[in-house]
C-alpha cells in the first residue's frame, strides 16, 4: 500500500502543480481528521500555505486514486482467482490512470450474460476460433469445421436446446467467428487506441428530433462540432435538448482508419482466413464496440463538462455568499409579485421584523394610490433606509412603482435589486417555519429577501445551495456531487468570514469547521439556557462539543464582548500565549484591541515588526505570525468589506429607454462558460459575450468578473421582441 500511496502522492503533486511534501503533509492532515477550513486557515505551515480550493481538489482527487487503487487490487485478485493473471496484465493495470482504462482491461475476465460467444464457447468452438485466428491452417476452413459438428452426439433432450447444438459447417464457422469478435471488443489495446482516435477526430452530431416544432434548441437542429473543441455549456445543452426529445445525437467516428488499425494488428497476410476476419472486425465494430464507446464518449464529456459546471456554480456561489453585508440599516424587503399582490415586511438592523403587509400596485388590482399611502407611512414609522425588490415576477414593475414611490418621502431612501433565488424554497422550509411561527409563508419570503441585503451569508446558508440560482445547467448535473462541491463553498465561505456565536443561528453554525448540524442546535440551546457565551473555553462546556471538534472550530468563532479581546479575531486558542507575547514584545496588551484611539499605533508598530526573527523567538510558523499580525491589525473586520457594494438606485430604466452606445453601471449576476449576464436595470439582465469582454484574448470569463462586480458596459445590441440586451465590456 505504501507503494501505491508514493504513487498517488507523485500523481497529485504533478496535477496541482505542488510539491509531493506538500501532498504529504496535508494527506496526513485529512486522514487525522481534520477539515479543510481548519487546514487552510491554521495549518499554513504544515501545507506550505495551500488555499482552501487547491486544499479541495486535492482532497478530491485523493479520494478518486484511492477508490482507483483499491479497484486495480480488486481487478488483479479477481483475474488471479481465474489463474489468468499474467505480468503484461499486472503492469497495464499499473499503469491505468483512469477507472475506465482498469474496466477495459478487466473486459475479457468479467462474467458475462449470455451472449452470442459464450453461446459459442458453451458448444466448444473456442479451438476453431483459435484455428481462424492464427491463420496458419492451409486445409479448408469447411474441412476443419466438420469436426465441431456435435448433432449426432448429442441426446434428443440436448438437441431441443439450440444453444447447444452445432448442426453444420456454416453454424461452426459462424459461432467461432462471435467468440473471436467479442474477444476483439474486450481488448483493453484496441478500446483505448478506438477511444484516443475518436477524441482527435469524431465530432458530435446533432439533428432535430422533431423538424418542424420550435425549441430552445433551434442551433442543433443542425449541428456538428469536433469533440475535441466543444465547450462544456454545449455539451450539456445538447444533453438537455436530447433528454427533451427535441434533439437526435450521435458521434462521427473515423471508422476507416478504426477498421484499418484493428485489420493491420489482427490480419497476417492474404489467406483463406482474410475476407473471414475482415467481415468478423467490421461486425465487432459495429455490433459491439461502437455503440460502448460512443456511450463511454458522451458518458466521459457528460462528466468533464458537468465538473467544470459544478465548478462555474461552486465560484458564482462563493462570490454570492461572499457580498458585502449592509450594515446598521433599517430595510425593506419587497417581494414582487402580480395577482396575489407584493409582500412587504421592514426589519430593524438586527434582523428583527418591525412591520409586514400586502399591497396591490401591479396588474391587475393596480392600487398604486393605496399601495403608496401605506408603504410611505411604514417608511417614516420604521426609518427605512433602504429597499431591497426581488428579482423575479413583476420586479420591475415593483421597481417603478418604489423609484416613484420614494419621490414622496422626506427620508433619503435608495432601492436595490437583490437575487430572490431560493427564497420560496426558504419560506416553505421547516427552519423558517421554526423562526417565523406566526408569521404567513409568503411573507417569509419578503424577510428573506431584506435580511439577504442586510447579510448574505447569513440569509443564504439557510437555503439548499442548489437554489442559490447563479449556475449553468446545475440541475442537470449529477446532484451528489454538486451537493458535495456545494456545501464546501459554503464552509469555505462561512469560515473566511467567521461567526458570532452569540447571535449565529444553527443553519449558520452547522458550516463552521468542527460543527454538525447537531453541535450547532446545543450550541443555541447552551446560550438560550446560560446567556451569551464570554469566552471560547465554555464551548467545551456544549454538549457533544469535545476536544477535537473546539480545535476545528474554535478559531472561526468570534466573540464580540467577552472576557478576552483576541477573541473577536480569527486567532486560534493555540496561538493566544504567543500572540500576547508578540503584544508585549512591542508594548501593548490584547486590551488595546478595544481602544480605538491605540489601535492606529498598534498597527503602526506591527508594521514594523521583524518577521523572520520574531517567528524564530515566539517559536511559531512565519505564516502563522502573518497572519495573527494581520488580525491584531484589524480586530473584529469582516473581510467581505472589501467586497463590491451593491448598486443603489433611486430611478428605473425601461427597455425602450435603452439605445446603442449607452454606457451604464451594472451588477455581475452570473459568470458562465460563455461570458456574463449583467444587470443594467432593465426587466431582464443584459448579456456580455466573452467575445465582449476584453480586448486581450479571454479564455475564461471568471478570470475577468465574479458575480456581484460592479463593471461599466456599453449596450451593443436591442432586441426588443425578445427582451434581450447585448452589451460590452470595450468601454
Amino acid at each position: 500500500m505504501r507503494l501505491n500511496m508514493d504513487k498517488i502522492i507523485k500523481t497529485i503533486a504533478e496535477e496541482l502543480n505542488i510539491k509531493t511534501n506538500q501532498v504529504e503533509a496535508t494527506i496526513k492532515l485529512i486522514d487525522e481528521g481534520n477539515t479543510i477550513p481548519f487546514i487552510a486557515r491554521y495549518r499554513k505551515e504544515v501545507t506550505g500555505g495551500l488555499s482552501d480550493e487547491t486544499l479541495r481538489d486535492l482532497g478530491e482527487r485523493l479520494a478518486y486514486l484511492r477508490n482507483l487503487e483499491q479497484r486495480k487490487q480488486e481487478i488483479v485478485n479477481s483475474i488471479d482467482e481465474q489463474g489468468k493473471l499474467t505480468d503484461e496484465i499486472l503492469q497495464a493495470v499499473g499503469i491505468a490512470k483512469t477507472l475506465a482504462e482498469v474496466e477495459d482491461i478487466y473486459r475479457p475476465y468479467k462474467q458475462k450474460k449470455k451472449t452470442r460467444a459464450t453461446v459459442a464457447k458453451a458448444k466448444g468452438l473456442e479451438p476453431l476460433a483459435q484455428i481462424i485466428i492464427e491463420q496458419k491452417e492451409t486445409t479448408p476452413i469447411q474441412e476443419i469445421a466438420k469436426q465441431f459438428i456435435n448433432i449426432d452426439q448429442l441426446s434428443d433432450e440436448d438437441k431441443k436446446n439450440k444453444d447447444k447444438v452445432v448442426k453444420n459447417e456454416e453454424e461452426a464457422i459462424a459461432g467461432a467467428l462471435d467468440i473471436i469478435a467479442e474477444d476483439i471488443s474486450d481488448n483493453a489495446k484496441y478500446r483505448k487506441e478506438i477511444k484516443r482516435q475518436c477524441y482527435r477526430e469524431g465530432t458530435i452530431q446533432t439533428r432535430a428530433a422533431k423538424e418542424e416544432e420550435k425549441s430552445n434548441y433551434e442551433m442543433y437542429y443542425e449541428y456538428n462540432e469536433a469533440i475535441k473543441y466543444i465547450p462544456s455549456h454545449r455539451i450539456l445543452a445538447i444533453n438537455r435538448g436530447e433528454k427533451e426529445e427535441f434533439l437526435k445525437v450521435k458521434i462521427e467516428k473515423p471508422e476507416e482508419k478504426i477498421l484499418a488499425y484493428i485489420e493491420r494488428d489482427i490480419i497476417k497476410g492474404e489467406t483463406q482466413f482474410t475476407q473471414m476476419l475482415k467481415d468478423t472486425i467490421l461486425d465487432s465494430y459495429k455490433r459491439l464496440i461502437e455503440p460502448s464507446i460512443e456511450r463511454e464518449i458522451r458518458s466521459d464529456l457528460t462528466e468533464k463538462a458537468e465538473e467544470k459546471a459544478i465548478k462555474v456554480f461552486g465560484k458564482n456561489s462563493k462570490q454570492l455568499l461572499l457580498g458585502a453585508p449592509i450594515k446598521g440599516k433599517t430595510v425593506m424587503g419587497f417581494d414582487p409579485a402580480y395577482r396575489t399582490g407584493c409582500k412587504i415586511a421592514v426589519i430593524d438592523e438586527t434582523g428583527k421584523v418591525l412591520d409586514y403587509t400586502t399591497v396591490y400596485p401591479t396588474e391587475p388590482q393596480n392600487d398604486i394610490a393605496g399601495a403608496k399611502k401605506e408603504l410611505l407611512k411604514l417608511i417614516e414609522k420604521d426609518k427605512v433606509d433602504m429597499i431591497a425588490i426581488g428579482n423575479g415576477t413583476a420586479s420591475r414593475e415593483s421597481e417603478m412603482f418604489v423609484a416613484d414611490m420614494i419621490k414622496d418621502t422626506s427620508r433619503d431612501v435608495h432601492y436595490v435589486i437583490v437575487s430572490e433565488a431560493g427564497a420560496s424554497v426558504y419560506s416553505a422550509s421547516k427552519l423558517a417555519t421554526e423562526e417565523y411561527p406566526d408569521i404567513n409563508v409568503s411573507i417569509r419570503g419578503a424577510i428573506s429577501i431584506a435580511r439577504r441585503l442586510q447579510d448574505p451569508l447569513a440569509e443564504l446558508v439557510k437555503i439548499d445551495p442548489k437554489a442559490i440560482g447563479v449556475g449553468q445547467y446545475q440541475h442537470d448535473v449529477n446532484q451528489k456531487k454538486l451537493a458535495e462541491s456545494l456545501t464546501g463553498v459554503v464552509e469555505d465561505s462561512v469560515n473566511k468570514v467567521g461567526v458570532d456565536v452569540n447571535t449565529a443561528t444553527p443553519s449558520l453554525l452547522s458550516y463552521v469547521s468542527g460543527i454538525n448540524s447537531t453541535i450547532a442546535k446545543n450550541i443555541v440551546k447552551y446560550r438560550d439556557e446560560n446567556g451569551k457565551l464570554k469566552n471560547r473555553k465554555q464551548l467545551l462546556k456544549v454538549p457533544k462539543l469535545g476536544k477535537v471538534a473546539f480545535e476545528q472550530c474554535a478559531g472561526f468563532l468570534r466573540i464580540l464582548d467577552g472576557d478576552n479581546p483576541l477573541e473577536i479575531t480569527a486567532v486560534h486558542p493555540e496561538s493566544y500565549e504567543a500572540t500576547e507575547k508578540l503584544l508585549k514584545e512591542i508594548g501593548f496588551d490584547k486590551k488595546d484591541l478595544k481602544e480605538k484611539e491605540k489601535l492606529e499605533e498598534l498597527r503602526n508598530k506591527l508594521k514594523s515588526v521583524n518577521i523572520p526573527e520574531m517567528a524564530k523567538q515566539l517559536n511559531i510558523g512565519e505564516m502563522t505570525l502573518t497572519d495573527i499580525i494581520a488580525e491584531l491589525s484589524k480586530p473584529g473586520r469582516d473581510p467581505r468589506e472589501d467586497m463590491p457594494k451593491p448598486v443603489l438606485r433611486s430611478d428605473v430604466l425601461k427597455l425602450e429607454d435603452l439605445k446603442e452606445g449607452m454606457v451604464l453601471t451594472g451588477t455581475v449576476r452570473n459568470v458562465i462558460d460563455f461570458g456574463a449576464f449583467i444587470d443594467i436595470g432593465v426587466k431582464h439582465d443584459g448579456l456580455v459575450h466573452i467575445s465582449e469582454m476584453s480586448d486581450k484574448y479571454i479564455k475564461n470569463p471568471s478570470d475577468l468578473v465574479s458575480v456581484g462586480d460592479i463593471v461599466k458596459v456599453k449596450v451593443i445590441k436591442i432586441d426588443q421582441e425578445r427582451q434581450k440586451v447585448g452589451l460590452s465590456m470595450k468601454v
